[in-house]
C-alpha cells in the first residue's frame, strides 16, 4: 500500500559509510559521488542551470560518519534507481540502518 503524502512518518533508511567489521568507507567523498549519480541538473539556462541533489537520496553527515539517507519513496518511483542503491551499500558491505522522521512535536497539523 502507498503511503498517503500526508502521511507524517516518513520512512527512510541510513547507508553508513562504515562497514559491518566497523571500518571506514573509502574514498572520503563516496556519499556524494553516490547521491551525485542519483541528482539532477535544475531547470535553468547556462550559468543558472546547476546540479542538485535528489530528494530521495542525499549526502549527510551522521554522528561523524559520511553517509546517504534514502527515502523508501524512490522504490515506488524509480526501481532501478531504488536497487542501485541498496545494491552499492551490499557490495560494499555498508552498514545500513533504518530510520523514519517524526514530526517536530511543536507543529501543527494543516
Amino acid at each position: 500500500m502507498a503511503h498517503k503524502d500526508k502521511d507524517p512518518i516518513i520512512k527512510e533508511f541510513f547507508i553508513l559509510g562504515i562497514n559491518s567489521n566497523g571500518k571506514q568507507f573509502r574514498p572520503s567523498d563516496w556519499s556524494e559521488r553516490l547521491c551525485g549519480a542519483m541528482s539532477c541538473f535544475q531547470q535553468g539556462e547556462g550559468r543558472n542551470a546547476h546540479l542538485q541533489y535528489s530528494h530521495y537520496v542525499r549526502p549527510i553527515l551522521l554522528n561523524g560518519i559520511r553517509s546517504v539517507v534514502v527515502n523508501e519513496k524512490l522504490r515506488l518511483i524509480e526501481p532501478l534507481a531504488y536497487h542501485f542503491v541498496v545494491d552499492f551499500a551490499k557490495d560494499n558491505d555498508l552498514q545500513v540502518v533504518d530510520a523514519c522522521l517524526l514530526p517536530e512535536p511543536n507543529k501543527k497539523k494543516i
